[in-house]
């Protein structure tokens, strides 16, 4: 009988506990036994484990309701030995990718599955090769969990869409602030490092469902007031000045603007103007900018507010409240499709990522570790995109 294990891992998204629920239904055999391990690999790194018991067997659709991952995340680079030590996930002189293996082999995993991004699945790619190299065989098989959808050759990642569709829910009550003020600036920062996907589709999804309100131009409900000005991702340039023009023309005529912001956009910009005055730029174990800390939405009001003329400036984030919603009706098709196969490719001992694939026409089936990484860009010239740039006077 094969041994099971799963983790989570990176920040959380609308399909980790849910993905976890189908996992657990897949494997309905009660001699099968199934590990999770607790905060992703600080857990498997630090022996934390659970066996998932008859209860959760039995109860298992319930996790499908839930957002968040039931056994725990965590950010944990195992090939960033310093950052493991430092934080006391292994000893001085540990090679954490061996402590690792070794945790899988001691607790005798045939199987694990990742539930997270590229960093997670090509990682747990590099346990299979150490463990086979030591003589254990071990099937990784993946499930593309990220909310910015990035991730090469998956066409749409679990979680992405339902986190487009909570931050446009989001906005809609954020956006009632215009009638608190006159000239009101509001800007609404979406999480997206590298990645404008999410600003995009969340901003669609907000245009969208504004097609569903009646609005009452002879007060102040006119519909131009609720929509988008402008949106910027880290895949266009943006001409603050020519921006600026555009902008204040707008607030001159409809006395609000809506700004729809990836969190990564203009930060090269914020990064060098803040080691400039010589500030020091906090980055995470991978390397990354910590966004929370340069607060690009706060940038970004700093450089309109006074040109504007604007006489209230609201930012808010919708990044955690999208992240950590329970999956939509079509992330949970989504997820049930994807772990379902992922399951049938682990029993027939088939490493990878379970995705649509996009170099095969978006069949969903188990993509070779070698052609994951991150980094996907949004393309910025589909129809859709170009269609609402265009429409809200965007160029």
């Amino acid at each position: 009988m094969p041994k099971i294990g799963i983790l989570t891992s990176g920040g959380i998204a609308p399909c980790l506990s849910a993905s976890i629920g189908r996992l657990v239904e897949n494997y309905s055999n009660p001699n099968v036994e199934i590990i999770a391990y607790l905060n992703g690999y600080k857990g498997l790194l630090l022996g934390n484990k659970i066996v998932i018991s008859d209860e959760v067997r039995k109860n298992a659709k319930r996790l499908y309701k839930f957002g968040g991952s039931v056994i725990g995340n965590s950010r944990v680079k195992l090939m960033n030995v310093a950052d493991c030590v430092k934080k006391g996930y292994v000893k001085a002189g540990e090679n954490p990718l061996e402590v690792a293996a070794n945790q899988l082999k001691k607790d005798g995993i045939t199987i694990l599955h990742t539930i997270g991004g590229d960093d997670t699945n090509t990682t747990a790619a590099d346990l299979s090769v150490f463990l086979k190299n030591n003589d254990y065989d071990l099937t990784v098989v993946g499930i593309p969990k990220t909310i910015d959808n990035d991730v090469f050759p998956i066409s749409q990642t679990l979680g992405a869409q339902t986190a487009a569709e909570q931050g446009a829910l989001f906005f809609e009550n954020v956006a009632n602030e215009n009638t608190t003020s006159s000239r009101q600036l509001i800007i609404h920062e979406v999480m997206g490092r590298n990645c404008g996907w999410l600003t995009a589709a969340t901003a669609f999804e907000y245009r969208q469902n504004l097609t569903k309100k009646d609005f009452l131009p002879d007060v102040l409900l006119s519909q131009d007031r609720w929509d988008i000005d402008a949106i910027y991702i880290p895949e266009m340039s943006i001409d603050i000045e020519s921006e600026t023009k555009r902008l204040k023309a707008k607030m001159d005529e409809k006395d609000s603007v809506n700004i729809f912001l990836s969190e990564g956009a203009g930060v090269e910009s914020i990064v060098a103007e803040m080691e400039k005055t010589g500030e020091t730029v906090k980055r995470d174990a991978f390397g990354h900018v910590r966004l929370d800390e340069i607060n690009p939405g706060k940038w970004f009001a700093k450089q309109f507010a006074k040109k504007l003329a604007a006489e209230k400036i609201l930012v808010q984030k919708s990044g955690y409240f999208a992240r950590s919603a329970a999956p939509s009706k079509k992330d949970l098709e989504l997820i049930f499709r994807s772990v379902d196969l992922a399951v049938q490719s682990a029993m027939s001992g088939e490493s990878g990522v379970v995705g649509m694939d996009e170099d095969a026409g978006n069949e969903m089936r188990c993509i070779e570790f070698s052609r994951i990484k991150g980094g996907k860009p949004f393309d910025v010239n589909l129809e859709w995109f170009q269609n609402m740039l265009a429409k809200i006077g965007q160029k």
